[in-house]
């Protein structure tokens, strides 16, 4: 005999019933938590000229470790392999992070007017249209740097520098704004 008692026998239709109910309960805990986790999320994010400011410290950055490169390979440089190779580098690496530091509400860019050279963007809209292209040449930009970071030698060295200077040209070109 069944020690749950005669009054204690749930029918089919009352589990399934309660079976609902408290998948129905979950459910809705889930997405009530879901939609916290989102706001708290939101509100954690930093302002857009605050993103706009670390992607100029982020591409300043790469802008020095090209210069220090195009020194080192102009007619009266010194090529330092080595060092040309460190350089190159973290130009792949930061290049990876880049196109992530185009959040959509840095998408401010304003023709004309009083303009912050730090605060303000120089991204043109069209980026934001086109975010895959970016992505995509942004990691390419990275692949030829990272290759450049593995040369053996000068002669391996050089071309793939200049390809890397082709991109960031190519890029700068379609997506930067300038008065």
């Amino acid at each position: 005999m069944n020690d749950m008692g005669a009054g204690s026998r749930s029918t089919p239709l009352q589990f399934n019933l309660r079976s609902f109910v408290a998948l129905a309960a979950l459910i809705a805990a889930v997405a009530a938590a879901s939609h916290l986790a989102a706001r708290s999320e939101e509100q954690i994010l930093p302002p857009p000229k605050d993103t706009i400011f670390a992607r100029k410290i982020l591409m300043g950055a790469i802008d020095m470790n090209m210069d220090e490169i195009e020194t080192m390979l102009a007619p009266e440089g010194k090529l330092d392999l080595a060092e040309g190779r460190e350089h190159v580098e973290t130009i792949s690496t930061m290049l990876m992070a880049f196109p992530h530091m185009f959040p959509p509400s840095t998408n401010q860019w304003k023709a004309g007017g009083e303009r912050d050279p730090a605060m303000d963007t120089f991204a043109s809209p069209d980026l934001w249209a086109n975010m895959s292209d970016f992505y995509e040449r942004a990691t390419a930009a990275s692949k030829v740097a990272f290759a450049a970071s593995r040369a053996k030698t000068a002669a391996a060295f050089r071309p793939l520098m200049a390809d890397l200077r082709a991109h960031c040209n190519a890029c700068h070109a379609i997506y930067m704004k300038s008065e």
